[in-house]
């Protein structure tokens, strides 16, 4: 079975909510993935910065073919080794005292509103979010989220969502009103363009929560994880939220997410008033123990960050080289992007092709930026590999 027989069969039954590339990918190693055609990519997009510690870690497939064989599934009536021990790895390294367990990141954001709602009390009810923020595809996150396009056809959508301009705190203060409980956001956006939220605007954000006796609700299911440089983002900002939600990195490639929220907030879900069948699974709880293990090993983020200050800097040569259609370098970490252009945007789907065709993967995030994600473990040779090719592909535009 070759690639073009794959997309044959795929094109065939899945309904058309993807546009794939024209791909079956058999194996992973590192940031190295093989189509079924037995051609070689560097992966910087990591299963949509999910596979942080690059494909088939082997920490990570020997913690869940381990468990795999010992119990794959009980319900949460019970309490099982794994999700125990993650529970206890994330509250020992971060604000929170208790977690609730979900299957992804739209599910945490759902229990997050959920509780926000249950803990503030009758008639206070609105969440307001950031325009260009993500936070799901449910009727009620893709509702939170900050951009018309995901929301059209799918109207009328669920009541109590409101959106703030983004970086503006005089808007934001006049959308809250008695009916207000919580303001949603990711510390960076990741699905707009990767759009870093000024640490002075978090804080101004953090200081009307209080004012107005509202929580505040971090959406770090991109960012966290290690994704920008330290375990959670916002550890960098000088501003901690009362709820927080994980997914993505968390299992390595299972599903599993997670939210996590201080004890006094957290005794407003009481039993029945929310629940998961498969959330916190052992396999993919064990996963997320063997990552956490690895991430918060000595060294482990000093590495990433230097590897990410050459990263900034080799993109940073791009800009310099291509001013036609670059004209900026953001993100932190590594959760990056390269903002193009006017000229630049028309081709920014060409240029995420032209690096398909040669082996590269990366999106164009935001129609506005090349947005990349890789492993937190990619190799400094693997970044030069890049580069290489990304200017070879602008040479071609430019």
């Amino acid at each position: 079975m070759n690639n073009t027989k794959w997309k044959k069969k795929g094109d065939a039954v899945f309904a058309g909510t993807y546009s794939r590339f024209p791909a079956a990918m058999v194996r992973g190693e590192g940031c190295r993935l093989w189509d079924a055609d037995g051609k070689e990519y560097l992966d910087f997009l990591a299963g949509i910065a999910v596979c942080s510690l690059g494909h088939c870690h082997p920490a990570v497939t020997e913690a869940v073919c381990a468990q795999a064989k010992k119990l794959m599934h009980v319900s949460n009536l019970f309490y099982t080794e794994p999700q125990t021990k993650l529970a206890e790895l994330l509250t020992a390294n971060s604000f929170a005292d208790r977690i609730f367990m979900a299957n992804s990141g739209a599910e945490a954001n759902e229990a997050a509103i959920k509780l926000a709602r249950i803990h503030s009390g009758k008639g206070r009810y609105e969440i307001i979010s950031l325009s260009g923020s993500f936070h799901g595809r449910t009727l009620a996150t893709v509702a939170a989220t900050g951009q018309p396009k995901f929301q059209q056809g799918f109207e009328p959508m669920p009541a109590g969502f409101v959106h703030a301009g983004f970086g503006d705190p005089d808007e934001l203060e006049k959308l809250i009103t008695p009916r207000t409980c919580a303001i949603l956001c990711e510390p960076l956006q990741g699905e707009s363009g990767v759009r870093p939220l000024d640490p002075a605007y978090l804080q101004k954000i953090r200081s009307l929560c209080d004012k107005h006796n509202l929580l505040l609700i971090f959406d770090e299911v991109q960012t966290g994880m290690g994704r920008t440089g330290t375990l959670f983002a916002y550890e960098q900002l000088g501003v901690t939220p009362d709820i927080m939600t994980l997914a993505k990195a968390l299992g390595n490639g299972l599903p599993i997410g997670a939210m996590l929220t201080r004890s006094d907030i957290a005794a407003s879900f009481t039993v029945g008033t929310h629940a998961s069948t498969f959330g916190g699974n052992p396999v993919a709880a064990a996963a997320g123990v063997a990552v956490l293990q690895i991430m918060l090993a000595d060294g482990f983020f000093a590495a990433m960050q230097k590897r990410s200050a050459y990263f900034i800097q080799r993109l940073k040569e791009v800009v310099a080289e291509f001013p036609l259609l670059c004209s900026d370098v953001r993100g932190s970490g590594m959760l990056l992007a390269l903002v193009l252009t006017e000229k630049g945007i028309e081709h920014g789907t060409e240029i995420v092709q032209h690096l398909f065709e040669r082996g590269f993967l990366i999106n164009f995030a935001g129609m506005r930026v090349l947005r990349f994600i890789p492993p937190l473990t990619v190799a400094q040779e693997d970044i030069d590999l890049l580069i290489e090719q990304l200017k070879n592909v602008l040479s071609a535009i430019d």
